[in-house]
């Protein structure tokens, strides 16, 4: 190279980057998982047929499955909650409560925060077979009313009450007219196609539960099948021993909780059509409407 010729300046090498930061593990909220709360506190007896309890639960708890000796009528004042037994999910807003016989095993689990108001009885509310089975049923504001009184008086003692002392028999006596009113709002409530029924084989238990968890994850029973290492003949074959149903009409009814979950929370007709895979709101509405004998605007308790 020419002396006279000046050398090039070297390119300097670029400042070597930072590592990535690592993104933060996302810190899943475990649900918590609660006893039930001194049941027999509140047992109804021949002198106290009705009585009534109240709780609240925040979205991440679970009631723990029990069983009473006496029925039960369970709905939630504000929220959404799931009641479950061994062989049905009854997924319910404030508009409706689930009737629960004696010795049925349940669990209650608060999809969001939720004020609970559970009626015990003594008895059925009337005679009839159709009360040893679990009911969903309407749940009318004087019903609402009643039983939201009725918890209230059990934890405002009669001293605490604007009723003298001296005439506890007064205390009694309301607690019995408004037991019999409840009765007679249970008998009177419609009665509706709410809930879904579960199995109890294993494989076909999870892919149910994985359903009604997230009912739009996977559009084919294929991939649902998938996740539970079966093939769709084998689980098709599960839903029709163990159900008497398709997989189709099974997944009908879990849209159908699904869709009562979205209305709770006042989504109009054509998101909540949107949401679960329907073309249009009218599709939606006839396929409510074929299901459970009603339009959309009363089945899920909207005005």
């Amino acid at each position: 190279m020419n002396p006279s010729t000046p050398r090039p300046t070297p390119t300097p090498s670029p400042p070597a980057k930072p590592p990535p930061t690592p993104h933060p593990t996302p810190t899943l909220t475990r649900r918590a998982s609660l006893p039930p709360l001194d049941p027999r506190r509140y047992a109804p007896s021949a002198a106290r047929p009705v009585r009534a309890k109240s709780r609240s639960l925040d979205g991440f708890m679970d009631i723990q499955a029990h069983l009473h000796t006496w029925g039960q009528f369970v709905f939630s004042v504000t929220g959404v909650v799931r009641v479950s037994t061994d062989r049905a999910t009854f997924l319910v807003p404030p508009s409706r409560g689930v009737w629960i016989p004696a010795g049925v095993v349940h669990a209650v689990t608060a999809v969001e925060r939720c004020e609970l108001r559970t009626l015990y009885l003594r008895d059925p509310p009337d005679e009839g077979e159709v009360w040893a089975e679990n009911r969903v049923l309407e749940v009318s504001p004087l019903l609402r009313e009643l039983a939201v009184q009725l918890a209230r008086d059990e934890v405002e003692p009669a001293e605490t009450m604007a009723i003298p002392v001296a005439e506890p028999v007064a205390v009694a006596d309301r607690e019995g007219w408004i037991g019999k009113l409840i009765l007679d709002e249970i008998r009177r409530a419609p009665s509706l196609q709410l809930g879904v029924a579960l199995p109890t084989d294993k494989r076909l238990r999870r892919l149910c539960e994985a359903v009604l968890a997230e009912p739009m994850r996977h559009a084919s029973l294929d991939d649902w099948a998938a996740e539970v290492g079966a093939s769709a003949r084998t689980v098709s074959r599960l839903f029709r021993q163990e159900l008497g149903s398709s997989y189709a009409q099974w997944r009908q009814q879990a849209l159908l909780a699904e869709a009562l979950r979205l209305a709770a929370h006042r989504k109009p007709m054509q998101v909540i059509a949107a949401e679960l895979g329907y073309a249009s709101a009218s599709a939606f509405t006839a396929m409510v409407t074929r299901t459970v004998g009603m339009p959309p605007s009363r089945f899920f308790g909207q005005t």
